[in-house]
């Protein structure tokens, strides 16, 4: 019981005040993604890796034929700086992004990479540029999703559905995106509805999943625009419909409304968002285990994990971050 109320303090102590967030946070982050045909996207590479580093910008952009997808953080002037050279660029003229604060740099590296797909479906022959659901504003959402005539889907993986989702959402409980088209393949009970109604964190995976139903002969498909991010901003709580938090995928771990840092920590050992009462748990050991992945971990694994642990503590005394934290 000393351990887990010593765990539970060590939680609680190093999160940040979150009310305070929005705008006392030194970095922004942005969060963007564009599909549009780009021939020469390795082109791109190199000068985007540069501006990056010399802005003090950290984070991950994918540029691929299909587009640019990523999420950056940094100072604001950086930020800017990233931004108007990709809007400089003429297939991105038309870029939207997403933006929210951190208290501390989210990221540990920046990495700028040439992919084949800027989100991965692995299903050939499928264009956003081409063909796509209907886009419905954050305010329109509740009215959508509410309608006895709509299924809603939550297009996220497991890990991220398990944190926070829309009321009445059906969760494919996939781990990869690459399992949604069979999931739908597989439950021809999507169609016993006119509606299709989909999200995600930031509108990227809606664009192909959208994409995917509609080449699967559903009609009438619908996505949030600016995904579950965008509602956070823009909805008042008191008016929203979402449960829980959203999951991001940085050292954050999870937003909530109003885009306030939320309460979750990362395990280092599975990468699940674990929270409070789950830190208490007597299966957590900082960077080496917890309830998510104990029983599917070796005693092998652990002694790694603590090795590393180890190194991590040793670094942070040094005042330094080691590159596996």
């Amino acid at each position: 019981m000393a351990k887990a109320i010593a765990r539970l303090a060590d939680f609680l102590y190093f999160r940040p005040m979150t009310d305070s967030l929005t705008h006392t946070s030194p970095f922004l982050v942005a969060a963007l993604y564009h599909f549009v045909s780009v021939p020469r996207f390795q082109s791109l590479q190199g000068p985007l890796q540069a501006l990056c580093e010399e802005n003090g910008v950290k984070g991950t952009l994918l540029l691929a034929h299909e587009g640019i997808n990523g999420t950056i953080a940094g100072p604001d002037a950086g930020i800017v700086a990233v931004l108007s050279f990709l809007r400089a660029q003429p297939e991105f003229s038309g870029l939207e992004h997403k933006e929210s604060r951190a208290s501390k740099m989210p990221f540990l590296r920046m990495k700028v990479k040439l992919k084949k797909e800027i989100v991965t479906m692995g299903v050939e022959d499928i264009d956003p540029n081409k063909v796509v659901g209907t886009y419905v504003a954050p305010k329109d959402w509740n009215a959508l999703i509410s309608d006895p005539d709509t299924i809603v889907i939550d297009t996220r993986n497991d890990y991220e559905t398990a944190i926070g989702t829309f009321r009445g959402a059906l969760d494919p409980k996939t781990k990869t995106f690459r399992e949604f088209p069979d999931w739908v393949r597989q439950n021809p009970g999507l169609h016993n509805k006119p509606k299709v109604a989909m999200y995600c964190t930031g509108g990227i995976r809606c664009e192909k999943a959208t994409a995917f139903m509609k080449a699967q002969g559903f009609d009438e498909v619908y996505h949030l625009k600016g995904g579950i991010l965008k509602y956070l901003e823009e909805v008042p709580q008191e008016e929203s419909l979402w449960d829980g938090a959203c999951f991001v995928f940085d050292e954050r771990v999870s937003v909530e409304h109003g885009l306030r840092e939320g309460e979750h920590r990362l395990c280092h050992a599975c990468r699940n968002p674990i929270t409070a009462e789950e830190i208490t748990s007597p299966l957590y050991e900082e960077g080496v285990s917890c309830s998510h992945c104990y029983h599917t971990r070796t005693e092998e694994d652990r002694l790694r994990y603590r090795q590393r642990q180890h190194q991590i503590a040793l670094a942070k005394k040094r005042g330094q971050r080691h590159i596996g934290s």
